[in-house]
C-alpha cells in the first residue's frame, strides 16, 4: 500500500506541470490562427473602429505573456471563455459533449484489451501454427486500416448492407441502454481496431518471452496445473502491452474523435470541426485542453496499474 500511494505521490506532483506545459503549448499555437476573435463576434459588418474597440475591450491587443497569464486566471475558475455568436459558455458545451467521447473511448479500450488478449494468448500457446499465423495475419491489417476507413466500411456492410446497426447518430443509454450499445458499437469497433492490432502482436511476443523462462519449466515440472502456469505468465506479460496501452489512450481519443464526426456523433469530434469550422478558437482551446487533460489522467491510471500487475515493481 505504501509503494502504491508513494507512485500515486509522484505522478499527482508531476500532473499540474505537465498539465501547464500543455495549456502553454495549446494557447500559444492557437494566437497564430488566422481567425479573428472580432470579427467572428462583431460580424462582417462591423467597422474597423468597432472591431479596434472590441480588441481593446477585450484584452486582445495585451502582450501574449499578459493573455497568457489572464487565461490561466479564468482556467483556475473553470471559464473556458465563450463561443462565438451565438455566444455561449464553452464549459457548457464541453460537458454536454465530452460524456458521449469517453463512453466511446471506454467501449474502444475494453474491446481493443478484449481482441489483443485474446489474439495475442492464443497466438503466444500455438507459436508457428495455424492459430498463430491467422492472428499475425489480422493483426497487419488491423494496424494497416484507419479507423475513418473502417468505419465507413462498417457503415456500408452492417448498416446499410444488413441492416444491423444504425448509419449514425446518438441514443441516450438512460432512455434505452439496447440502442444505446447500438449506436456506438460501430463507431466502438472502427476505434478499437488498430489499437487491439497493435497490441495483439505486443502480447504474444511478451507471452513468448515469459514462456521460454526456467521459471515455467520448474512450475511445469513441479505439477502446476497449466491454467495457473498461464496465468503467472500472463501477469508477467502485461508490463510491456500495458506500458503502450497507456499511450494508446490517446490514440484511442484521437480516433474517437475523427470517427465521431463520421457516425455523426455529437461529442469532442464535433465539437472540434465546428470550432475549425467557425474560427471559433475558444472552443478549439476549450476542447484540446480537456482531450489532453482526459489523456494525462487515463495515463496516471495506467501507471497505478503496473503495481496491480506486478508486484516486483512495488520495490523500486
Amino acid at each position: 500500500m505504501f509503494a502504491f500511494l508513494r507512485l500515486a505521490a509522484r505522478r499527482l506532483v508531476v500532473l499540474p506541470l505537465m498539465l501547464l506545459g500543455i495549456t502553454l503549448l495549446v494557447f500559444v499555437v492557437l494566437q497564430f490562427s488566422p481567425n479573428d476573435p472580432a470579427y467572428n463576434a462583431l460580424g462582417e459588418s462591423a467597422s474597423p473602429e468597432a472591431r479596434a474597440a472590441y480588441a481593446a475591450a477585450h484584452g486582445l491587443d495585451d502582450p501574449l505573456p499578459v493573455r497568457y497569464v489572464r487565461f490561466l486566471g479564468r482556467l483556475a475558475q473553470g471559464d473556458l471563455g465563450q463561443t462565438a455568436p451565438p455566444a455561449a459558455p464553452v464549459i457548457d458545451r464541453i460537458v454536454t459533449a465530452f460524456p458521449l467521447t469517453m463512453q466511446l473511448t471506454l467501449l474502444a479500450l475494453v474491446l481493443a484489451v478484449v481482441l489483443a488478449l485474446a489474439l495475442g494468448v492464443v497466438g503466444a500457446l500455438y507459436r508457428d501454427r495455424w492459430p498463430d499465423q491467422l492472428g499475425r495475419l489480422l493483426s497487419i491489417a488491423g494496424v494497416a486500416i484507419p479507423s475513418f476507413w473502417l468505419g465507413i466500411l462498417l457503415i456500408q456492410e452492417f448498416a446499410l448492407g444488413l441492416d444491423l446497426f444504425p448509419t449514425g447518430g446518438y441514443v441516450n443509454p438512460a432512455d434505452s441502454p439496447g440502442e444505446w450499445l447500438r449506436s456506438l458499437a460501430l463507431p466502438a469497433i472502427a476505434t478499437a481496431v488498430p489499437v487491439a492490432a497493435s497490441l495483439s502482436r505486443l502480447v504474444r511476443t511478451s507471452m513468448v518471452e515469459e514462456l521460454d523462462r526456467d521459471y515455467v519449466r520448474t512450475a511445469t515440472g513441479n505439477g502446476l496445473p497449466r491454467a495457473v502456469v498461464i496465468r503467472g505468465v500472463l501477469r508477467n506479460a502485461l508490463i510491456t502491452p500495458l506500458t503502450v496501452l497507456g499511450l494508446r489512450v490517446g490514440y484511442l481519443l484521437s480516433g474517437a474523435v475523427v470517427v465521431e464526426t463520421i457516425f455523426d456523433l455529437p461529442g469532442m469530434g464535433k465539437l472540434i470541426l465546428e470550432g475549425v469550422t467557425n474560427g471559433d478558437v475558444a472552443l478549439v482551446q476549450g476542447a484540446v485542453l480537456t482531450i489532453a487533460l482526459a489523456f494525462l489522467v487515463v495515463n496516471l491510471v495506467v501507471d497505478l496499474l503496473y503495481l496491480v500487475v506486478n508486484p516486483r515493481i512495488r520495490a523500486v
